[in-house]
Parts: structure tokens; C-alpha cells; sequence
């Protein structure tokens, strides 16, 4: 299978071509926090020219859906529906919890994984999974003590860009974390990786953000219709 990964979701912008039978995978990945737009396109343009494949070669495409960045979220998706819409492929949506975990999963670490992604003002989006790779909470909104709480009693890894902030919540008197990935965006080759085991008959990818927008529509400040 020959899969197409983005990932826009976060702090960083980027994309892979993974060849299952063939055992290859190219990608690149620039760190951005915000000129998501300008910079995907181009970037899926190196990243198809290095794999030697065209959009036709392609089997699926995969995005990642969140939870992130609100404009990011949408630009990546955006992006994945357009390109398989144009090429006539399949397009699946996956987690940004679940890309952070993958490796983590991979490697059997024996422990709990704890996947945290700074959602400000003191609050993480939340997901643990168990050694196994099922989830034993769904995606939520948390505050760091919850995060914390999360990954005690019993150590666990954790993952994600709180990761680091998690980790420093935890309580003195409680067993050190297994370890600590706070890398600020999952690896786009664990995107792929996992883009290519996904059922094919879901829907769209649709965006997975837990919480409303910071930014609200000033309903007050509306002059009146005529």
C-alpha cells in the first residue's frame, strides 16, 4: 500500500509517502506554529517527487484530525480531502493522540501511555493507553492535575507536547514517569504507519477539537440587519 501522511495539527508542518510492500518511507517535517497554508502544498510537492511516486500511485491519504491547533486542524484536512478527491483515492482521518502513542506502543514499553497535548491556561487534551494499545479513556479536555493524576499510580510513559508539564505535576511522593517524548508534534512516519491499517468505510476526516474556539463572535458589536 502507498500512503500519503500529513500532519498539520500542531507545531509543525508535515508530510510522508510510505511504500508498505516496497518497506520505504520518505518524509519532512518543518517546525511552524502558524503558516500552515503556505507551506503544506509545497512540502507534499518535495515529499511526492522524492518517493518517485505520483498522486495516481497513491492507495490512500491520511491526516491527521486533532485534537490541535483550530486553523492548523483545518488546513491539513482540507488539504487531504482535496488531494484524494482529485486523485480519486481514499482519505482517513487519525487522531493526534494516537500518532503520539504509536512509537511508544511499538517499542512495548510495558507501561501505561499517557498522551498530552498543552491545550493552555493550565489544561491538556488527554487520552491514556494501555501497554496493549487499547484505550482505556476517550479524548478529553483535562487539567494538568488530572493529567498528572493520570499517570500515577502505577509509572507510565508520557507523551506529547505537555508532556514535559505533566510530568512536573506529578507529586514528589509519587513513582518517576518511565519516560517523558515531549516533542511538540507526533512523527509523521508513525502517521503513515498507522493511516495505512485503517478501515477504509469511515467517514471523512472531520476535525476533533474537545473545545470551543478561544476567539468568539462579538454578537453585541453586530449592527442590525435592514
Amino acid at each position: 500500500m502507498r500512503v500519503l501522511a500529513i500532519d498539520t495539527a500542531l507545531a509543525a508542518c508535515s508530510a510522508a509517502v510510505l511504500d508498505t510492500e516496497r518497506g520505504g518511507i520518505v518524509g519532512e517535517s518543518l517546525p511552524m506554529t502558524r503558516g500552515h497554508a503556505e507551506a503544506l502544498m509545497p512540502l507534499v510537492a518535495r515529499v511526492m517527487e522524492r518517493s518517485g511516486k505520483a498522486f495516481a500511485d497513491l492507495d490512500r491519504v491520511v491526516v491527521t484530525t486533532g485534537p490541535g491547533s483550530f486553523t492548523g486542524l483545518r488546513v491539513g484536512i482540507s488539504a487531504a480531502r482535496g488531494i484524494a478527491l482529485a486523485a480519486h483515492k481514499a482519505v482517513v482521518g487519525l487522531s493526534t493522540l494516537s500518532a503520539y502513542a504509536a512509537p511508544h506502543l511499538n517499542a512495548d514499553t510495558k507501561a501505561p501511555i499517557v498522551c498530552a497535548i498543552d491545550a493552555r491556561h493550565e489544561h491538556v487534551y488527554l487520552q491514556v493507553f494501555s501497554p496493549d494499545g487499547r484505550s482505556l479513556t476517550v479524548p478529553r479536555l483535562a487539567t494538568l492535575r488530572e493529567a498528572a493524576q493520570a499517570a500515577t499510580p502505577s509509572p507510565a510513559c508520557i507523551v506529547g507536547s505537555a508532556a514535559q508539564a505533566v510530568a512536573a505535576a506529578i507529586p514528589k511522593t509519587s513513582a518517576a514517569p518511565v519516560a517523558v517524548d515531549a516533542r511538540p508534534a507526533p512523527d509523521v512516519a508513525w502517521v503513515a504507519r498507522l493511516g495505512a491499517t485503517l478501515p477504509e468505510d469511515q467517514s471523512p476526516p472531520r476535525p476533533q477539537y474537545l473545545h470551543p474556539p478561544d476567539a468568539q463572535p462579538q454578537h453585541a458589536a453586530q449592527l442590525p440587519r435592514r
